[in-house]
């Protein structure tokens, strides 16, 4: 029997494994297997007969539950089988809690205890009522927004559009018999992180894992925020590689929007809102990670994750109103169809790294499509027959053959004139020619 995430190995008893038990007892449950050492070989125990009566009433009392115990031998050598089922209310050890994840033993406190215990009572913390919460604090904007896109995407009757807010929120479950919850607040207020300080996202973008060179944050209602997010991420984060095929010009970003789009959803779905940290994505010239500090539902495996089996959300309220926003088409393809956009575009799959606390998506850009823009380099050649400006000029004109003289200049900080004579003097020298016309050509690189 090989050791993986519902079986533990112990070469002999202590009573520090009690927690192990807990956390057996709070996740999918499992097997302690006691007088077997690390590598898998049974090395027996001892005290063999004394543990088999001892470990019931010392489980029993510790945490109050009843758990199989059974005597084993392997090759000859005594062993103790321990298996745990799974307890649907929360089981505490010694007043602690503890929680299986992966191979790793967690022991929960502050929000994530809170969380937990919420969803063994049946409560999601999503769904709890915040009394601070008024109807004044549900913005109009937001909740016209939402109209707008379940009304195009027919999820919803269209009268919807008459609704008042206070009969909207009724429709969506978001609230608590007279208060609204931590997910409307999420959904509509125009200023979440007011009380939940990690409900934004943060971009940032890398130059090498040590090097921050410009950052932004993206704020507002969750239903906003994805769509904020992607268009800063390709207005202002990636650069497209730009070819023509005659005056036809064609961009290809390093990685599908859809596949981008759709990990943002999951992130955005799948995030604990009660630990104070936002989304963050690091872009760099060739890779980009999505890292959302949460965790996957309880009943999901990375195992499972991996071969993209359908599951349901870590916040069902949020994922619900994202569906009838038509953000989501259903609940657990977004893994499928982001491979699916990463397939039909040419880039990698992405790798998924899943920890107790967090969970992260990495896409990788074909080497065909990575413009390293910032470390260009101007031949020596070239760089004896221009000057500095001039080589300036030349690096944006290979990030983007197509950039104008006034965006050249705005780059720069330096007038259009100074660009129409840098870029005249490159023409003269045969380094540059134009190809189509002035306002919809481009710029070719003759060496």
């Amino acid at each position: 029997m090989a050791e993986k995430q519902n079986i533990e190995w112990k070469s002999s008893w202590k009573d520090d494994y009690l927690a192990w038990i807990c956390g057996f007892a709070n996740a999918q449950g499992g097997i302690l297997l006691i007088g077997v050492d690390d590598e898998g070989k049974p090395v027996g125990l001892q005290n063999v007969r004394k543990l088999m009566e001892d470990l019931p009433n010392k489980i029993r009392d510790a945490m109050g539950v009843i758990v199989n115990i059974n005597l084993h031998q392997q090759t000859g050598k005594d062993c103790i089988e321990i298996e745990v089922p799974p307890y649907p209310v929360a089981i505490s050890c010694k007043g602690s809690y503890y929680y299986r994840s992966g191979s790793t033993n967690q022991k929960l406190s502050g929000p994530e205890l809170e969380s937990f215990i919420l969803r063994r009572r049946g409560i999601n913390w999503e769904s709890s009522p915040m009394p601070q919460l008024k109807s004044e604090d549900i913005d109009d904007s937001v909740v016209s927004y939402f109209k707008e896109k379940a009304s195009e995407k027919g999820r919803l009757d269209k009268d919807i559009l008459t609704e008042t807010k206070t009969h909207l929120i009724d429709k969506l479950y978001l609230k608590n018999n007279d208060y609204l919850t931590y997910a409307a607040a999420l959904l509509f207020s125009a200023k979440p992180e007011r009380w939940f300080l990690g409900a934004y996202i943060k971009v940032g973008f890398f130059e090498s894992d040590a090097d921050l060179i410009y950052q932004d944050e993206v704020h507002g209602s969750l239903l906003q925020q994805v769509d904020k997010a992607l268009d800063l991420i390709y207005y202002k984060y990636l650069k497209a590689k730009i070819s023509y095929k005659g005056i036809q010009r064609i961009e290809r970003y390093p990685f599908p929007e859809a596949a981008l789009r759709e990990a943002l959803l999951n992130a955005v779905v799948h995030k604990d809102y009660s630990v104070g940290i936002p989304i963050q994505i690091s872009v760099y010239d060739d890779k980009l990670y999505i890292a959302n500090v949460g965790r996957l539902p309880e009943t999901w495996t990375l195992e499972n994750l991996m071969s993209k089996h359908a599951s349901r959300p870590f916040n069902p309220n949020i994922a619900h109103t994202f569906y009838l926003a038509g953000f989501i088409e259903s609940w657990g393809r977004g893994i499928e169809k982001i491979y699916d956009a990463c397939r039909e575009d040419g880039v990698p799959e992405p790798e998924y790294t899943i920890h107790p606390g967090d969970i992260m998506i990495k896409f990788t850009a074909p080497e065909e499509r990575v413009i390293r823009s910032r470390s260009v380099k101007v031949t020596e050649g070239v760089t004896e027959r221009v000057t500095e400006g001039e080589k300036q000029v030349l690096v944006l004109l290979v990030e983007d053959p197509a950039y104008t003289h006034q965006a050249i200049a705005d780059m720069l900080s330096v007038s259009r004139k100074t660009i129409s004579s840098r870029i005249k003097s490159l023409k003269e020298k045969g380094i540059i020619k134009r190809i189509g016309s002035d306002t919809k050509g481009h710029w070719e690189m003759l060496e």
